[in-house]
């Protein structure tokens, strides 16, 4: 499975909402695999992944509508987290990214985000505020 680096955020705070009945099919088939196997091995790329591509915003391999956002929030997650591009098994990235998450970075990463204010991200992703 492809991701990229803020859908390990995503994919924690995902709770059945979306852009179109196709994106939330396909989010609610990954978050279940992600959610039920932690072992799973994901490849992390810094382009489009097995989300995007089944976004209505997607107009192509690495660019979307909103492609400046969306790196911004991928390159913050490389840097706050020294995520590669690499494969990695999901749940021990996102522990790792869980650890050293606060409430500071989580705000920073995810505050352009209209899903934020609406999901449970930061309760999934931080647990109890620190």
């Amino acid at each position: 499975m492809k991701l990229r680096p803020h859908h390990l955020l995503c994919t924690q705070g995902y709770s059945g909402k979306g852009y179109s009945p196709a994106f939330v099919e396909n989010m609610n088939a990954i978050t279940a695999i992600l959610r039920t196997n932690p072992e799973t091995p994901v490849d992390i790329v810094f382009s489009t992944d097995d989300i995007c591509a089944h976004c209505p915003h997607m107009l192509g391999e690495d660019h979307c509508d909103r492609n400046e956002k969306v790196k911004q929030f991928d390159q913050k997650v490389i840097d706050y987290f020294g995520v590669e591009q690499k494969q990695y098994r999901y749940g021990e990235l996102v522990a790792k990214v869980n650890r050293e998450m606060t409430a500071e970075r989580m705000d920073d990463i995810c505050a352009r985000c209209s899903w934020y204010p609406v999901s449970a991200c930061k309760q999934k992703v931080l647990g109890g505020v620190r």
